[in-house]
């Protein structure tokens, strides 16, 4: 998959969105598109490109439950859809 974003281009084999993952699932994040605070917000909680999570839990929409360090995260469709992860 190959992400543009102003005027520079990532590309990230084999990644796709955190939101199309299933339970149980290990992957490590790969990008997080810029644009509305997502990346700082995602900072303020101690995740960032390049940190191996598990999947908890996926709702239809794309909501997310992801872990880390032993610490649970909940994310919504619309910010599971902007990062995108590689199977570990």
């Amino acid at each position: 998959m190959t992400c543009s974003t102003n005027d520079k281009t990532v590309t990230a084999p084999q990644s796709f969105p955190l939101s199309m993952t299933s339970p149980g699932e290990k992957v490590t994040i790969v990008f997080i598109r810029p644009g509305s605070n997502l990346q700082e917000r995602l900072m303020s909680m101690g995740i960032s490109v390049g940190d191996i999570v598990t999947v908890e839990q996926r709702q239809e929409k794309g909501a997310v439950i992801i872990s880390r360090d032993g610490r649970k995260y909940g994310l919504g469709g619309g910010m599971s859809q902007k990062i995108l992860v590689k199977r570990e």
